[in-house]
C-alpha cells in the first residue's frame, strides 16, 4: 500500500497543508526524551481528516463515476469530506452522531453536505454503510476506506521527511485508519497507538484475536468514540504494524488540553490530546527515543474547551 500512500501525497499536494513539526519543551521535559508535535490541527478543516478525504474525492473524480457520495462521521471526517466534495463539486450526505459537538456540525452544514443526524456513532455508520450498500451513493468510510486509509498515510511520509531521526511516532486510535495510515508510511519507524478510555475497539478486540463489539462510554474525545466495522482493514493492519496500543484516561486528557493551550498556546480537541496524553503521563514508553505526536485536529467547542481550561468557572460561550 506504500504506492497508495506516495500517489496519495502527490494527488493532494497544494489541496492540503504541509504541516509543521515543533518541538515541544514541556513535553520533552514531561517525556524524558525529545518530543515534537505534528501539527494536523492547522488544517484548513483543522484535522488531519483533510487527507483522506481529498484523496479520496479525487480519486473518485478520476474514476468517472457521477454517483454522489456517502459518509458516517464523528465530525472531523464530514467536515473534511464536505470541504473536498465541495470543492469537487460533488453531493454529499454526512450520518452524524447527534450529540457530535456543535461546531463540527455547523461545518458541516456550512460546507453545503446533508446532514442526516443519528442516535450515536455506531448507528451513523450503520446507516451511511446501508445507504451505500443501495448502490445509488459511493459510501466512504472514515478509516476503512483505503483511499482515506492512504491520504493518512502522508503524515508519516511527512514526519520522516521532516526528521528523518525519529525514531517513535505516537498518535490517537478511533477507527485505526490514521495509525495505520502512518505504519505503513514509515515502516522502520515505531509506531504506538493511543485509545480513550471510555473506547477501546482495539485494546479489547487485540486481547481477543479478533474484532469484538464494545460498549462504549461518553467521553470528550468523541472523534475516538465507537464500534469498529467488522469488514475494517485497519484491525489487521494495526495487529501486524504497530507496537502497541496504550489506554488513556478521561481525566488526564483533559489535563494535555489544558496544557497544550497553557505550554504551546494551541487548541486542541479531546481526541488529539489523547495521544498528547499518553505521552505525558509516560503511558508510552519513549525512554532514549526522538518521539513525534500527531496532533490530529482543534474541533472542539468553545464552552467545552472553556470548561476544561476553567473547571470552576461557569462559562457559557456561544
Amino acid at each position: 500500500m506504500i504506492t497508495e500512500i506516495f500517489a496519495a501525497a502527490a494527488r493532494i499536494k497544494g489541496r492540503v497543508m504541509r504541516t509543521p513539526l515543533r518541538y515541544s519543551r514541556w513535553l520533552s521535559d514531561a517525556a524524558g526524551t525529545e518530543v515534537f508535535l505534528k501539527l494536523e490541527s492547522l488544517q484548513p478543516t483543522f484535522s488531519y481528516k483533510i487527507r483522506g478525504a481529498t484523496n479520496a474525492v479525487l480519486r473518485l473524480a478520476e474514476s468517472d463515476d457521477p454517483r454522489p457520495m456517502v459518509t458516517a462521521s464523528a465530525g472531523n471526517h464530514g467536515y473534511a469530506m464536505a470541504h473536498a466534495a465541495a470543492a469537487a463539486g460533488r453531493p454529499l450526505t454526512v450520518y452524524i452522531a447527534a450529540d457530535a459537538p456543535r461546531t463540527k456540525v455547523e461545518a458541516i452544514r456550512k460546507a453545503g453536505a446533508e446532514l442526516r443526524p443519528c442516535r450515536d456513532y455506531d448507528q451513523a455508520e450503520r446507516m451511511a454503510r446501508e445507504h451505500g450498500a443501495r448502490g445509488d451513493a459511493i459510501y466512504v468510510s472514515p478509516y476503512a476506506h483505503r483511499d482515506v486509509i492512504a491520504g493518512a498515510g502522508t503524515v508519516g511520509l511527512e514526519i520522516t521527511d521532516h526528521d528523518p531521526a525519529v525514531e517513535l511516532i505516537v498518535a490517537s486510535v478511533g477507527g485505526g485508519g490514521l495509525i495505520s495510515g502512518i505504519a505503513l508510511a514509515a515502516p522502520d519507524v515505531a509506531v504506538v497507538g493511543a485509545e480513550i478510555s471510555a473506547s477501546t475497539p482495539f485494546t479489547q478486540g487485540l486481547a481477543a484475536g479478533r474484532i469484538v463489539p464494545i460498549q462504549v462510554g461518553k467521553t470528550i474525545a468523541d472523534g475516538l468514540s465507537g464500534n469498529l466495522d467488522p469488514a475494517t482493514p485497519t484491525f489487521d493492519l494495526v495487529r501486524k504494524h504497530v507496537e502497541s496500543i496504550v489506554v488513556v484516561e478521561e481525566t488526564e486528557t483533559a489535563e494535555a488540553v489544558r496544557m497544550m493551550f497553557l505550554e504551546e498556546r494551541l487548541i486542541v480537541e479531546g481526541a488529539a490530546a489523547v495521544a498528547i496524553a499518553a505521552v505525558q503521563t509516560r503511558r508510552v514508553d519513549v525512554r532514549g527515543r526522538r518521539t513525534a505526536v500527531v496532533v490530529s485536529g482543534a474541533n472542539i467547542d468553545a464552552s467545552a474547551w472553556g470548561q476544561i481550561l476553567f473547571p470552576a468557572v461557569a462559562l457559557r460561550v456561544e
